[in-house]
């Protein structure tokens, strides 16, 4: 058992068969698999779409208990008017998500740039009417990075209710020269705020996204290897989530962050990584 939760984007991801993955695992089997390994995950898929009762039901069947599903509330609840007219669809985007039971911790509510300071009273109602749900927020709006009155307002807002500032950090993809069309995308998409390293809770929530180069990840990883060292020694079970431009090498990416972490927390075990295929030998 970790005493820290830790991830990718998701554990859909072709591109890792052959390495994280076996080459020739069903495409059924890659939950299992993952949640081997590591023992949480973005609910990215949610965001998008939601998914159907079997499905949930089957990922309930493969996540062990322990497991942590950040689910990604629907963007047509997050960024589609008023949240307080939300609350009835967010009722049932949590039921639907019952079957998961304790693996749902906590909900993220990913909120758009558009989103003010001006409607924190929104954010506020809306929290409230899920007090007994575990949720994070993640803003975008440039005024909650100012350290002004503004940011102000919503880390007390946050802090008061127990609710987690999700911790983005996006500035190894952007010191990222490559030309490489999946930088390039995520660079388009991806917000480019400053860092605000928080922790209103138990359960301190870190998003990291790099660029494609590990070695090059490692100096940004660096400063987020110590405080999650110095959450998990406080008795804090941080979630990390690592992200590459395409998530290619994110497995590869949440795999090396621990086992650094591992240099600074000797005590933490290593993950159950099944090794490689062997090679098989050619006849002469």
């Amino acid at each position: 058992m970790l005493p820290y939760h830790l991830g990718c984007p998701s554990w859909n991801e072709p591109a890792w068969r052959g390495s994280f993955y076996p080459a020739d695992l069903r495409p059924a089997d890659t939950l299992e698999h993952y949640c081997r390994v590591f023992n949480a995950v973005e609910g990215n898929t949610t965001f998008y779409a939601r998914p159907s009762v079997e499905t949930l039901q089957r990922w309930a069947r493969t996540m062990p208990d322990g497991f942590r599903f950040c689910a990604k509330v629907p963007r047509d609840i997050s960024h589609e008017g008023d949240l307080r007219e939300q609350v009835d669809a967010t009722a049932a985007f949590l039921q639907l998500l019952a079957p998961l039971a304790e693996r749902l911790a906590p909900l993220w509510l990913q909120l758009p740039a558009a989103f003010g300071p001006a409607r924190l009273g929104e954010l506020a109602a809306w929290l409230d009417e899920f007090s007994q749900q575990s949720v994070a927020v993640e803003v975008r709006n440039p005024a909650f990075f100012d350290k002004s009155d503004a940011e102000r307002a919503l880390n007390r807002l946050l802090q008061e209710r127990g609710v987690e500032r999700i911790c983005l950090d996006s500035r190894a993809l952007f010191a990222c020269t490559s030309r490489d069309p999946a930088v390039l995308h995520a660079q388009s998409k991806k917000p480019r705020v400053p860092v605000r390293p928080a922790a209103f809770s138990a359960s301190p929530q870190v998003r990291f996204i790099g660029g494609p180069d590990l070695d090059a990840n490692q100096a940004f990883l660096e400063p987020w290897l110590d405080k999650v060292a110095g959450w998990i020694e406080q008795g804090l079970t941080p979630s990390v989530f690592l992200h590459t431009p395409d998530n290619h090498l994110a497995a590869a990416q949440a795999l090396r962050f621990h086992t650094s972490l591992r240099e600074r927390l000797p005590g933490l075990p290593e993950l159950d990584v099944p090794p490689p295929p062997a090679e098989q030998l050619g006849l002469l």
